[in-house]
């Protein structure tokens, strides 16, 4: 029974109906040509990569469609198509492109436009996957953030000193401490990670020779490879003892090892990757015209690389330190092992803080009725952080356009 589920299962029948298209159409047009392909408008191939996609794109298309009218039908509490349906309309469509697109091969028929017209239709699909789910995550974020403002005032979200939830009500929910602590530990990891990833780069691409290159790069992206626990490990077990007992103790801030301090360097170690390979990948671009030119002037190689190699590549660094950012701000592991969940404000950098993130899993995690405010200011915490990262890209745009150098 299992076999038999699995032969008519709706993909397998569609790949098979696309299968049956391809040599169909391929079969005809060959019959069209009389033999001599040289008469067809487009060779067997296209004719058989036509009918293939014009099985596979319609019937993938139309069963996205009707699992979303069904998904909102479910969330409405109406079952508005079975899944009965969708199978039989969705092997309807699939069949339909087959028989139209092997009846379509004949010699004048331009198989390689009507494929060419697929692919593209694949590709702005694609693309509009991507821009949708953007849209869904926001809205998302958006209508569980409404209903938290709705039972707790958004003036003490926003600008309370205090965070201090209680899953049995009255909770202090200010959101200042955890921003303080997210822009504290992200500022001394990319300290550390920028200057640290850029001079690397700078050195691999115009100062390394081949055999340098070759050991150093893939020995610098084997730390993008290592898993956030490990070097949550690290931080917890070496980092943060060694900090504890020749930095805060001795100069008197603090006796933890959990500190802004800790997590930050580390996670400016794991960021050091992100800055450098992409950094590297950017310089190698710029043209070696550009390089001969300076050089031929009279400029040295520090004066070549700062007034001509480095303004050519800023908006791919810029970008680079815009991921690395990214990933500094939403980083979750390192915080919980390297910094602590003490939400506090403070300039001391050897005290335990918190981020955003950390709250979030927290609060999500929490024994709790979900439509409660200690629930949901997850939703809140996560439509901030997500408006903080879109005006860090703003920002890199308007830095990028006002320095960037342009060259014929």
């Amino acid at each position: 029974m299992s076999l038999l589920n699995t032969v008519f299962a709706l993909p397998v029948l569609v790949i098979a109906l696309a299968l049956l298209g391809l040599i169909g159409a391929r079969a005809r047009a060959r019959v069209a040509a009389g033999g001599d392909i040289r008469a067809l408008a487009a060779l067997p191939r296209a004719h058989g990569t036509n009918a293939f996609l014009s099985v596979l794109v319609p019937a993938v298309a139309s069963f996205a469609a009707l699992s979303l009218v069904r998904l909102i039908g479910h969330r409405q509490g109406v079952e508005i198509l079975s899944a009965q349906v969708v199978f039989w309309v969705v092997l309807a469509v699939a069949a339909l492109g087959c028989i139209g697109a092997t009846l379509r091969s004949s010699i004048g028929f331009r198989a390689r436009v009507a494929s060419e017209t697929w692919i593209k239709s694949l590709l702005i699909a694609a693309s509009t996957v991507a821009i949708l789910t953007t849209i869904g995550l926001v809205l998302s974020m958006l209508f569980e953030a409404t209903h938290f403002f709705r039972q707790y005032d958004w003036r003490d979200f926003f600008f309370s000193t205090e965070w201090a939830p209680n899953f049995r009500g009255n909770s202090a929910l200010g959101i200042l401490p955890l921003l303080w602590g997210t822009l504290y530990v992200s500022f001394i990891a990319l300290a550390f990670a920028v200057p640290v990833g850029l001079f690397a780069a700078i050195y691999l691409s115009e100062y390394a020779g081949p055999r340098m290159r070759g050991v150093a790069k893939p020995l610098i992206e084997i730390l993008a490879g290592i898993p956030t626990i490990v070097y949550g490990l690290f931080a917890l077990i070496t980092i943060g003892p060694l900090l504890r007992d020749y930095f805060a103790q001795p100069l008197g801030l603090g006796s933890s090892a959990s500190s802004v301090m800790t997590a930050g360097l580390v996670m400016g170690i794991m960021l050091i990757p992100f800055v450098s390979s992409l950094s590297d990948d950017i310089i190698n671009a710029v043209p070696q015209a550009m390089r001969d030119g300076s050089y031929a002037l009279g400029a040295t190689q520090s004066e070549t690389i700062r007034k001509v190699i480095i303004p050519a590549a800023l908006p791919g660094i810029v970008g680079a330190v815009l991921l690395a950012t990214s990933r500094a701000i939403g980083e979750t592991m390192i915080v919980v092992l390297g910094a602590g969940a003490a939400a506090r404000l403070s300039l001391n950098p050897f005290e335990a803080m918190t981020t955003i993130t950390v709250k979030i899993v927290s609060q999500l995690t929490g024994d709790t009725d979900f439509a409660s405010p200690e629930m949901l200011v997850a939703f809140a915490l996560g439509l901030t952080l997500f408006v903080i990262t879109l005006c860090l890209n703003v920002l890199a745009l308007v830095i990028v356009r006002k320095y960037r150098e342009h060259y014929e």
